[in-house]
């Protein structure tokens, strides 16, 4: 059976006792590593979990999880995720696949950023379609998760931002080599998500948009490692979040609905330099 578990977002201890159990029994561990991570250490969750950890990255999950889902067929595999197994589409891709080749899966579910994203005092009932804000490149730089952000403010819905990760990715030029070589693993900060933002407006302006979604003065929430107990929450102006370090990864960044509910605001207020 092949058990996709749910390791929430804080650290080692935040698997929950059902899937803890379950990890303790498999034959074989997995850890998914390309869609998030935990900032804990593999070595710290072998010593907790009393198991051997083999790691599957980018490469393994695209190329080569047909070999974890033949293990499945005949002994137990947990295969583990940062947050909740059906945070990522990849891993429904995965249990999908695993069903059409008749594996048995079975889910423990656990707290993902889309949840835990209340942290902030922002309602979750309120909250409008989440969107993901990749890195820009200098010959790509996408927008149209602009209009999913603009559609949910004239909806009056916040809007959750997913921050870009990049992990083991491999260079350019040893794309067309017998042996790939990778660029250092990378994290989108909110400060870089902003920059980004700001450039976006920048260009709607000079194309003669009037009705923007936000300006560089517009209420925006930064969230840093949430779920950890290093975790923090900064509410500010998308300018001023464009110079707020936050620290380490994983970043996420909020645009808050125009009108806030009043419980909604007096949390906000904590986070804030500035009467909101």
């Amino acid at each position: 059976m092949l058990f996709v578990i749910g390791l929430g977002l804080g650290d080692v201890t935040d698997i929950t006792v059902k899937g803890l159990e379950l990890v303790r029994s498999c034959n074989i561990i997995y850890l998914e590593s390309y869609t998030s991570i935990l900032p804990c250490g593999i070595e710290e969750m072998e010593k907790f979990y009393g198991k051997a950890i083999v790691i599957a990255d980018r490469e393994f999950i695209e190329q080569r999880a047909d070999e974890m889902l033949s293990q499945a067929k005949h002994l137990n595999v947990a295969f583990l995720v940062v947050g909740d197994p059906f945070g990522a589409t990849t891993h429904t891709d995965l249990i999908m696949r695993a069903k059409d080749k008749e594996v048995n899966v079975k889910i423990v579910h656990n707290s993902s950023i889309m949840s835990a994203v209340g942290c902030c005092g922002l309602q979750l009932y309120h909250f409008g379609e989440t969107v993901s804000i990749p890195f820009w490149s200098e010959t790509w730089k996408p927008d149209s998760f602009y209009d999913k952000i603009k559609r949910n403010r004239q909806n009056g819905l916040h809007t959750l931002c997913l921050l870009d990760i990049k992990v083991k990715e491999p260079t350019i030029e040893s794309l067309t080599k017998k042996t790939l070589e990778y660029l250092p693993p990378k994290f989108m900060s909110v400060t870089d998500a902003a920059d980004q933002l700001l450039s976006i407006i920048r260009d709607k302006v000079e194309s003669g948009e009037a009705d923007l979604a936000f300006n560089e003065n517009t209420l925006f929430v930064g969230l840093a490692r949430v779920g950890h107990d290093s975790q923090k929450i900064r509410a500010c102006s998308l300018i001023k979040m464009k110079e707020c370090d936050l620290g380490s990864p994983l970043h996420s960044l909020v645009l808050p609905a125009e009108n806030l509910h009043p419980i909604e605001k007096e949390y906000l207020q904590q986070f804030s330099e500035n009467q909101l």
